[in-house]
């Protein structure tokens, strides 16, 4: 895939010619596969409402997290947990290719509950570096196999079985208080058909019977962030899905329901770390020297 030429000055003509991509699907059956190669800065600060699992497969992956400077290898596996605060770019002048899970906190959350012996909290992993084969393996086998709806759960066991063996606690520590799963399945379902709209607190207590603050209280711990940041999410997928058919950048802002195109493109900077233009352009298909370049690169993982 074909994007634009790293800022980096000093560096020569090789590298000037290497350009950064990235491919990415949509958020289907709760997953989204993003792979992509950067050189130089990759994102500015930014969160997302999802897991990110990541792993590196070519280059040095630099990013500061929860205060510290971490790098990832070829191999390694990263994992950055709801609504944390992060950047990304390259660790060395080579530039580093990296494949990424995006996965709806809530399906995590379903997963383990069925392999804990009473409802617990979602995994938290203090060392966002690691070589976790069950998780490097099944992030290898989801971007080389089929992502139908029964290969997609099969993932979310192996994702939740990784991630639990990476934090035991979550085998041992169950929920202080009860969560009512229905009534927050009902809320995520309501948010998810008014992604362009702004919801009040009144419709989401007639929706669950729970108390707004009660709401927040256990969204959050099914779903890894608050409604609003989840409702902001699909608003702002919504706007990628338009950019990919690259429409006018005023237009995407007032369809997914932001008052103008300033305000749209701030939110997309913080959620994403790159402008909305920047996004579209790294979109580009991907050349098939560069699939088979990446696919030859995880059969060697």
């Amino acid at each position: 895939m074909i994007e634009k030429h790293s800022k980096n000055s000093g560096i020569g003509l090789e590298r000037l010619c290497r350009q950064d991509w990235m491919q990415s699907t949509d958020m289907e059956y709760g997953v989204e596969f993003l792979e992509a190669w950067f050189q130089g800065n990759a994102y500015q600060k930014h969160r997302h409402d999802t897991y990110a699992l990541c792993l590196t497969t070519t280059g040095v992956q630099a990013f500061d997290y929860r205060g510290n400077s971490e790098i990832s290898t070829p191999g390694q596996v990263v994992v950055l947990h709801p609504d944390e605060v992060h950047d990304g770019h390259a660790g060395t002048e080579e530039g580093f290719g990296y494949r990424q899970l995006y996965v709806e906190p809530a399906l995590i959350f379903e997963a383990i509950q069925t392999m804990c012996p009473h409802t617990c909290s979602l995994p938290f992993i203090r060392t966002p570096v690691s070589m976790n084969r069950k998780l490097s393996a099944a992030i290898i086998s989801a971007f080389e196999g089929t992502r139908e709806p029964l290969a997609v759960d099969s993932l979310i066991v192996q994702l939740a079985e990784g991630l639990m063996e990476a934090d035991p606690n979550c085998k041992q520590v169950p929920l202080p208080r009860h969560l009512d799963v229905v009534a927050l399945k009902r809320v995520r379902q309501y948010l998810d058909t008014q992604k362009t709209q702004v919801v009040h607190s009144l419709e989401l207590e007639a929706v669950t019977g729970l108390t707004r603050y009660d709401l927040a209280r256990q969204f959050r711990v099914m779903c890894g962030t608050s409604p609003y940041r989840y409702l902001l999410m699909r608003r702002l997928d919504f706007a990628r899905e338009q950019l990919a058919q690259d429409r006018p950048l005023v237009e995407v802002a007032i369809e997914a329901g932001f008052a103008d195109q300033a305000h749209f493109s701030r939110m997309f900077k913080a959620t994403f770390g790159i402008t909305p233009a920047r996004y579209r352009a790294l979109r580009v298909p991907k050349s098939s020297k560069a699939q088979e370049n990446m696919t030859r690169v995880g059969n060697k993982l």
